[in-house]
C-alpha cells in the first residue's frame, strides 16, 4: 500500500472508533464539574483580552469593548456570534475576522501586530466574502479550501474560528464548521495513532504525525476532522452521561482544554 492508502486506512479506523471508554469517562467527570455551565450551550465561554492593545486594528466591531480601556475585558462566544450576524447582514467580513481573532488570541502579545498585517492586504475582504459564500452554498470543507493559503499570515487555527462563528448564523450544509487548532489536532493525532496500532497498522504513529501535523492541515484533513468530531459528539450524546446533543463545539472546547489528553504512542519506522 502507498503512504496515502495507509493514511486513508488510518482515517477509516479513526472514524469507526471515535472515542475510547476512557475519554467518555473524562468527559462525564468534566460535564459534572467545570463543564456543567456549558450543558445549555457554550455561548458564555469567554476569553480575557486588553482592548487598548488593539488600538490600531480596524475595523473594530462595536460589540467589543472601547479601546481606550487599558483594563482587561471579556469576550464571549455569544458576543462574537452577534458580530457574525451583523457581518452576514452587511457583508462586514473583516469585522468578524477581527472579533474571532481577538477571541482566539486573548491576551497574547503578538496578536495585534499579526492581525494588522493580515488586514493590510488588499485581497482580504474579497477572500473572506468568497469563503462566506462557499460556506453557505457548499459547506465547511469548501470554505476551508477557499481560505487555505489565500491570506498570508492567516492560518487554519484562526480562519477556522472565522468559519465557526459564521456558520452559527448561516444555514449552510452539514457538517458544521468547527475550530481546528494545534491543541485539538494534537489530541486527535495521539488518538489516531493509538487506534491505528490497535488495528494492526504498525506505521500508525508516523502516519498520524504526517496527517495531523501542526498547522498544515489540508481541506481533506479538515473534512476528516469534522466527520470525526461530529461522530464523537454523537457518541457522547448517546452514552448516557448527559452530554447535550448536536454539540461538537462543546467537545472541541473540552479537547482544547485538555479534558481528555490521549497519550501518544511512540512512532515506529
Amino acid at each position: 500500500m502507498s503512504r496515502q492508502e495507509l493514511a486513508d486506512a488510518l482515517d477509516a479506523e479513526l472514524l469507526n472508533r471515535p472515542l475510547p471508554a476512557a475519554a467518555v469517562r473524562d468527559m462525564e467527570r468534566w460535564l459534572s464539574g467545570l463543564g456543567a455551565r456549558y450543558r445549555a450551550g457554550i455561548g458564555g465561554h469567554a476569553v480575557e483580552y486588553v482592548p487598548s492593545r488593539w488600538s490600531n486594528v480596524e475595523p473594530w466591531p462595536e460589540q467589543l469593548a472601547v479601546r481606550s480601556h487599558a483594563e482587561a475585558a471579556m469576550l464571549s462566544r455569544a458576543e462574537v456570534v452577534a458580530v457574525a450576524r451583523r457581518a452576514t447582514e452587511g457583508g462586514e467580513w473583516s469585522a468578524l475576522l477581527v472579533a474571532s481573532y481577538v477571541w482566539g488570541q486573548g491576551r497574547t502579545g503578538y496578536g495585534p501586530h499579526r492581525l494588522r498585517a493580515v488586514l493590510a492586504q488588499s485581497a482580504v475582504d474579497d477572500v473572506l466574502a468568497a469563503a462566506a459564500a462557499a460556506l453557505k452554498a457548499a459547506g465547511a470543507t469548501d470554505a476551508y479550501r477557499v481560505l487555505y493559503d489565500a491570506i498570508p499570515g492567516l492560518g487554519p487555527a484562526f480562519f477556522t474560528k472565522f468559519l465557526y462563528f459564521l456558520d452559527l448564523v448561516q444555514d449552510g450544509p452539514a457538517p458544521r464548521a468547527l475550530i481546528l487548532d494545534r491543541r485539538v489536532a494534537r489530541a486527535v493525532r495521539a488518538h489516531a495513532a493509538r487506534v491505528g496500532l490497535d488495528a494492526g497498522l504498525v506505521a500508525a504513529p508516523t502516519l498520524a504525525a504526517w496527517t495531523w501535523s501542526n498547522g498544515a492541515w489540508t481541506s481533506h484533513r479538515y473534512g476528516v476532522y469534522l466527520r470525526w468530531i461530529t461522530a464523537a459528539a454523537d457518541q457522547l450524546a448517546a452514552s448516557g452521561i448527559g452530554w447535550p446533543g448536536a454539540s461538537p463545539d462543546l467537545l472541541e472546547l473540552a479537547l482544547f482544554g485538555g479534558v481528555w489528553a490521549p497519550e501518544a504512542p511512540r512512532r515506529r519506522a
